[in-house]
Formats: C-alpha cells, sequence, structure tokens
C-alpha cells in the first residue's frame, strides 16, 4: 500500500516540499485523527525519493545539535518547492513577506536611492543609483550585485521587494551594503543613511530641431497619464518628432504600458501572452488613434520586460526605429496568488510575445540600428552619460532627420 499511494504523514515531512518532486508533483492532503498525511502521484514521484526523504528527516531529527522544529522546516520546504524550478521571478511569500509585496507606496519611500533589477541568475543588480542619493555618495555604482544587507547574505533570496524591505527603515538610520562589483571583481562593503526618496520616472524635454525626448525610468502606477501630459506639453511646444529613451529601465506595470503605446501606434498588436499549454491566454491591441511623428526608442542592455514591450511592439509595427543595444531579455508574466494562511506565491504563469511571434525571454530585443557607447561610459548609468558623447542619441537624432 505504501509502494502505490506513497502516502507520507506531515509529521515527517519537515522538508518534504524542498526536494527535486518538481513543479509536476501533484499531492493530495488527508485527516486522520491526530495524523495528517500527504499521498503523492505515483507516477510522479518515485518511491526511491520518499525513502531518501524520510531518511533526511530522520537525521536532521537525530544528528542536529538543537531540537528541530518541524513547522518551520515545512515552512522552509514550501519556499524550496519554488526554488527548484530555478525561475527567480518565481517565489514563495511568508505572512510578513506577503503583507510587504501588497504594501502600496506614494511615490516616495526612505531608503538609499536606486533603481535595481534582479538578473538572470536571481541576484539584485543595480541598474543606476539616483543623483544626490546615499547609495550614489557612498560610492555605489551602476552593474554592482547586492549580496548582503546589514550583514545578512540575500544571494538566496529570490525576490527583489524582500530585498528593498531589508533596505528600507527609519529616516536617518543606516544601513550596510554589501556589493559584489563584477568590474573589479570584488566584495565592497559600504554603510549609508537611509533618507527619504522622491521617486520621478519621467522626465521631457524639447531638443533642437524640435525633436521631443522622453526619458522613462520605470512603468510605475501612474507612469502612463504623466507620459500622456509629457506628451502633450511637448505638442504644444510645437516638436516634429519623438525620441523615447528606455535605456536602463528595469520595467514595470504592464497595464501602463500597453497604454503608452495605446497612445502611440494605430490599430495593431501590443502583445499577447501564452500558457504552459502554449495557449493564447490574453491579447492586446490599441486603438485607431495614434501619435503622427517619426519616433526613434533608445535601448540597452538594461531595457527590460515592460520596456521591451515598447520597444518591441512599436518596432514590429514599424512605427519607430530602435536605436542602441540589445536589450535585456525578459519575456515573462507573474501572478501573485494568495494561500490561505496569509501567505502568497508569486509564480511565472505565462510567456509574452511581441507582434512578430517573438518571446523574447532569454533573448532580447536587437535595434534597429546597433551604437555602443563609448567604453569609457560602459559602467556609467544612462544618466550620467554627457549629452555631447551620448553616441546613440546622436544617432537616433540623425535617424529623425532624415524621416
Amino acid at each position: 500500500m505504501f509502494e502505490d499511494k506513497r502516502v507520507i504523514r506531515v509529521s515527517l515531512v519537515c522538508s518534504i516540499l524542498a526536494f527535486a518532486i518538481g513543479a509536476g508533483a501533484v499531492f493530495g492532503y488527508y485527516n486522520f485523527g491526530s495524523k495528517n498525511e500527504i499521498s503523492f502521484d505515483a507516477n510522479k514521484v518515485s518511491a526511491e525519493n520518499v525513502r531518501k526523504f524520510d531518511q533526511v528527516r530522520g537525521l536532521l531529527e537525530s544528528k542536529y545539535y538543537q531540537d528541530v522544529d518541524e513547522n518551520n522546516l515545512l515552512e522552509g520546504a514550501i519556499s524550496g518547492m519554488a526554488d527548484s524550478l530555478k525561475d527567480p521571478y518565481t517565489v514563495y511569500f511568508n505572512k510578513d513577506q506577503m503583507k510587504s509585496f501588497t504594501e502600496q507606496t506614494d511615490g516616495s519611500y526612505v531608503g538609499i536611492g536606486v533603481s535595481i533589477t534582479m538578473d538572470n541568475t536571481g541576484l539584485l543588480t543595480v541598474v543606476e543609483p539616483f543623483e544626490g542619493s546615499p547609495a550614489i555618495k557612498a560610492g555605489v555604482k551602476k552593474d554592482d550585485k547586492i549580496i548582503k544587507v546589514d550583514d545578512k547574505d540575500v544571494t538566496t533570496t529570490r525576490d527583489e521587494n524582500m530585498i528593498i524591505k531589508m533596505i528600507k527603515g527609519p529616516e536617518n538610520t543606516k544601513v550596510k551594503i554589501t556589493v559584489f562589483r563584477p568590474s573589479e571583481n570584488k566584495s565592497i562593503d559600504m554603510e549609508m543613511p537611509r533618507n527619504k526618496i522622491k521617486i520621478v520616472n519621467i522626465k521631457s524635454e524639447v531638443l533642437p530641431n524640435n525633436v521631443g525626448y522622453i526619458k522613462l525610468l520605470m512603468f510605475d502606477a501612474d507612469i502612463a497619464s504623466q507620459f500622456e501630459q509629457h506628451l502633450n506639453g511637448l505638442i504644444a511646444q510645437g516638436i516634429k518628432s519623438l525620441v523615447i529613451d528606455v535605456r536602463d529601465n528595469p520595467g514595470g506595470a504592464y497595464d501602463q504600458v500597453i497604454a503608452i503605446a495605446d497612445r502611440l501606434l494605430p490599430k495593431a498588436l501590443v502583445v499577447y501572452t501564452e500558457d504552459k499549454e502554449k495557449k493564447k491566454e490574453e491579447e492586446w491591441s490599441s486603438d485607431k488613434q495614434q501619435l503622427n511623428m517619426p519616433i526613434s526608442v533608445l535601448i540597452n542592455g538594461n531595457s527590460a520586460s515592460a520596456s521591451e514591450i515598447l520597444a518591441g511592439c512599436l518596432k514590429d509595427n514599424k512605427k519607430a526605429t530602435l536605436v542602441g543595444t540589445k536589450s535585456f531579455g525578459k519575456g515573462l508574466v507573474q501572478q501573485v496568488l494568495p494561500i490561505n494562511d496569509g501567505s502568497g506565491l508569486k509564480v511565472t504563469i505565462a510567456q509574452y510575445f511581441i507582434p512578430s511571434g517573438v518571446c523574447i525571454q532569454g533573448k532580447g530585443i536587437m535595434p534597429d540600428v546597433a551604437v555602443e557607447l563609448a567604453d569609457k561610459y560602459k559602467q556609467l548609468p544612462v544618466s550620467q552619460v554627457p549629452r555631447d558623447d551620448d553616441a546613440q542619441l546622436k544617432k537616433a537624432l540623425e535617424i529623425l532627420k532624415t524621416k
């Protein structure tokens, strides 16, 4: 009976969900008086793995130098099940983490002032330290990997929001950040104060020859309406063409980027998603209203997720010319699912596809015109590149002159 049903008592579970049964190990829960049991599908979980689990559980209980709290082990095991997928975007949240994740921000926060993204290896990476921020004053640089916060290792923490929660804190308190700097191949400790940081994710101006310029730093919850305001302001000043700069933009809210694309495109496909069965889940299209002027979009290796949706749909619909370097390559969609006890699971549920039918996960989007910045600026965020030396912007402006 044990071999057929492979039933394991929860009292023995400890780390049952952390092992390599993978996502396909569907199980059932049963209560038999004083004992709780979980059964696994015999076609999906081997008896060998069940026996191995039981052996490891026994060794932990008998050999570990302190008493083992099996509920804590089970909580960690549940997290381990998500980690076993090797997807940096699929994360289990305990109750406290779920509460933190769902907190709403008001456009400002107390922290160190950096734009960050989770890289493909699951390390929190600095995209840009903000001008005048505690981070930039302490010496934080673009591409630094945050590996410790107050001496606590965060390299196995798979969600950026959890690390951000550790970095944030009461105003005027200090936090110690340890980064690994790839360009110097070393780890660096830095201590800095937490200050109130005002988030401004959009900037605009009129450049020579009536060219409008809009810089999008991130697609936050209000960016579409702000984009509309900035764009209307530029049009009122008589612009004849537009540069949209999403270099170093790690992404953000999908509904916002779709709304921005809708403002720019005629009636056209913007993006669609497919689930694990390769079934088309959702599809977004623009209406017939469009921006009737030439557009160039600036991208680089830190243009990710929502930035790539915008660049990809404009390129595929022949509405804009992309200039710069290949984008990051994040084409996965996440959903946060609440669990009954107040915890939660952020899970990758689909891939998104740009209108040409390409999923850019791990591939990125190639620019129409490839332009590198000078080597001396490779380790700097784009915002710190002098305008006169910005070869990518210069090429975009040249292209717009011919339109």
